[in-house]
């Protein structure tokens, strides 16, 4: 039956009758959430060592045992039929030996082996956690990328970045908790990758783009006085609605987006004017360097770290494109590692060097890898097919031990053989240098008390100071 006319009248006269309090009631109130235990939206089970993640995804998966995983074998076995049993292949069309594609040193005090393809990184070495011994579930693109950001195979579940960003909040009031810096490739699986999934909505990754408009519809296109009144008009009208319909969580999340929506009209045009910074630094990250993608992979990293200063949980970036599809070096491997080095190598360097100098590193983990590794074998005569037994990835700062390494593949650089380390492994230590223990931090979805990790996943405090 449609409302009565008395009846609308009642309506909105409530609604203006809140408007002179708009501006006194706290504005979390719109998304005000609670844990199970009836604690505050925080979620902290213990002191963190962290307070941010960054986590430069390489998509399509590195060659670790041209970057991290030095094996003499390989190189000495370089043309000839391999001589280990082999998996079974994304394609299948597997030829001899493929030692590596650069030369390795020892690099700083610690000794890391890092590759001469990663220079300006290898001067980082006693930064590094290195992690010779991930696995993965899945050697197929989509599937691995839901897995390494989810923790699942399969589309639908949230990302790690959505469920940091559920538990903690942002602890900027005009930036979300979790932005991906969009390069340009968007990985195989989507803006999926980044969902929050059963989470609320407010929690998925927003996605900056750099190219074109960072993000659409950001300029106002009203004078800011007629702004601030829609505005309080708005929230009065919306904490009304949220107070009679009992606060439900869809509203919620959905009235939070346009409000964070709203202030990040004043946030990010300041956030991405680079002017202010000096000279030097613009140098030192490569923003205006040669080759164009490392001057926009120096924007994200830049990008980043002004990010995580202001209070922005989880930061991902993706990859520029190079015109070798990703790191997912199928062919032609020596240009494609080139290429995807020069790109990455100045402006990671600099993040760390920059993250250290403004004591951010500290508290900052910086992560690194892809969805899986490449086989030590060829695919054909010259690329290497995906393999999830056995890769490397590292971190950096908040609280993992720098200048080490951990775990360890065969000869070959094949199978992880030593401390092989699980995505859930990896996802657990994460949460737990953030203060979260992952067996704690649930959401009731579908009957269940569903977890990033499942059921599986341990703290790598081998990893840890």
């Amino acid at each position: 039956m449609p409302p009565t006319r008395r009846h609308l009248l009642q309506r909105l006269w409530h609604g203006f009758a809140m408007l002179p309090l708009a501006q006194l009631a706290p504005r979390p109130l719109a998304v005000a959430r609670r844990d199970p235990d009836g604690g505050p939206a925080l979620v902290r089970h213990h002191p963190p060592r962290a307070r941010n993640v960054i986590f430069l995804y390489m998509d399509g998966g590195p060659s670790c045992q041209d970057l991290f995983d030095y094996k003499p074998r390989l190189a000495a076995d370089d043309g000839k039929p391999f001589a280990l049993p082999m998996e079974p292949t994304q394609f299948n069309d597997n030829g001899n030996t493929l030692g590596p594609r650069a030369r390795f040193h020892r690099r700083g005090d610690s000794g890391q082996w890092i590759s001469d393809l990663l220079p300006h990184l290898a001067t980082q070495a006693d930064r590094l956690c290195v992690v010779r011994s991930m696995v993965a579930d899945f050697s197929e693109h989509t599937n691995a990328n839901y897995f390494l950001h989810t923790g699942h195979g399969l589309q639908g579940r949230a990302s790690l970045g959505a469920w940091v960003g559920y538990g903690l909040g942002s602890e900027a009031h005009d930036l979300p908790a979790f932005v991906v810096l969009n390069g340009g490739l968007i990985p195989p699986g989507g803006v999926d990758n980044f969902h929050s999934g059963f989470l609320p909505a407010h929690s998925q990754g927003s996605v900056f783009a750099m190219r074109g408009a960072t993000i659409a519809d950001i300029t106002p296109h009203e004078a800011a006085a007629a702004q601030r009144a829609k505005a309080a008009l708005t929230a009065a009208l919306d904490d009304h609605t949220l107070l009679r319909d009992g606060g439900d969580p869809a509203l919620a999340a959905a009235i939070h987006n346009h409000e964070l929506a709203f202030r990040m009209q004043a946030a990010v045009p300041e956030l991405l004017d680079l002017d202010g910074e000096s000279p030097r630094l613009r140098r030192l990250y490569g923003l205006d360097d040669d080759y164009e993608p490392t001057r926009i992979y120096a924007r994200q990293c830049l990008l980043a770290r002004r990010l995580v200063e202001r209070g922005v949980r989880f930061v991902e970036l993706t990859c520029p494109d190079t015109g070798h599809d990703r790191w997912d070096q199928h062919g032609k491997i020596d240009a494609g590692l080139r290429d995807n080095c020069r790109m990455v190598d100045r402006p990671i360097a600099a993040l760390l060097q920059d993250l250290a100098a403004r004591g951010l590193l500290d508290e900052t983990i910086v992560l690194f890898g892809g969805e899986f590794g490449r086989t030590p074998f060829a695919q054909g005569s010259l690329g290497r097919d995906h393999n999830p037994f056995g890769f490397t990835m590292w971190l950096a700062g908040g609280g993992f031990r720098a200048g080490t390494s951990f775990g360890e593949t065969d000869e070959y650089g094949y199978k992880a053989v030593v401390d092989p380390v699980s995505v859930h492994d990896l996802h657990t230590t994460l949460l737990w240098q953030l203060g979260i223990d992952h067996e704690r931090f649930t959401y009731r979805f579908g009957g269940r008390d569903l977890r990033l990790t499942d059921v599986y996943g341990r703290v790598l405090r081998e990893l840890l100071t």
